[in-house]
């Protein structure tokens, strides 16, 4: 496997993450795993000394994690736009535009239920905001939580969104919301662990075939993973240029739309 890059410059490169891939080494991965990563040294060894590693407890150790130029992270099974940069300036300059939310990021997702928010929608123009602070889970350590019962770290989180369309499928059965789903864009305007998955979820519309917050590992839609895809991210250049960088949405969303949307 070799990364697919699709823009790149002296100072950095942003890359079409496939779906079922780390972003980097974490405790559920093993030595046979292959990292983005494994792939950016693979195509650049120098980039081991850009960025900052992290250290992750694993059965009592702590281990250090390499993360050579990345500046941000994608779920596993999550698809899309990610940024690397090629050196340590860049990658601070980068880091501080995340760390302040100028950085704006698109994802589409498929999600359970009709979103039914009036306002929120490609006619109107105007989009649904969930904003609703996020912390640890109470009942299970992998997961975060929105509102009411999070724990401590809790930090603020907004999500906005658009219904690009509602369909119904026969063959598919939703958790408790029969056999409705949506087509949302959606804006995270902060960057908090599963914040699109633990927001979808806190509004009772949780992304299809996600195990962690429906409860179920249902599959639907014909989706084998996560349907959420980051799709675009708008971002400075080191020069100053505003930057947008789309990744084309992979097969099985195209298959989704095309079968159930009758959209190309």
């Amino acid at each position: 496997m070799k990364l697919k890059i699709l823009f790149e410059d002296k100072n950095l490169m942003v890359i079409d993450k496939p779906a079922g891939i780390a972003v980097h080494a974490d405790a559920r991965t093993t030595a046979k795993d292959v990292t983005i990563a494994d792939l950016v040294l693979e195509y650049d060894p120098k980039l081991l000394k850009v960025g900052e590693p992290m250290t992750v407890e694993y059965k009592g150790k702590e281990i250090k994690i390499n993360r050579p130029g990345i500046v941000h992270r994608l779920d596993r099974e999550t698809s899309g736009v990610l940024i690397v940069a090629k050196n340590q300036k860049t990658f601070l300059f980068l880091k501080e535009q995340f760390q302040n939310h100028t950085i704006k990021k698109v994802y589409k997702a498929f999600v359970y239920g009709y979103v039914s928010d009036p306002k929120a929608s490609l006619l109107s123009g105007k989009r649904g905001i969930i904003n609703a602070p996020i912390g640890r889970s109470p009942l299970d350590i992998r997961m975060w939580t929105a509102g009411r019962g999070a724990r401590e770290p809790i930090k603020e989180a907004v999500t906005e969104y658009i219904v690009l369309n509602r369909f119904t499928d026969t063959k598919s059965k939703g958790v408790n919301q029969d056999n409705k789903f949506s087509y949302v864009e959606v804006y995270p305007k902060t960057g908090r662990t599963h914040q699109i998955r633990v927001h979808m979820r806190y509004i009772n519309h949780p992304v299809v075939s996600d195990p962690l917050y429906r409860g179920s590992n249902e599959l639907a839609l014909g989706m084998k993973r996560l349907a959420l895809h980051a799709h675009s991210v708008t971002f400075r250049l080191p020069g100053g240029e505003l930057k947008t960088v789309e990744s084309e949405l992979p097969a099985d969303f195209k298959k989704v739309i095309k079968e159930y949307l009758s959209l190309k």
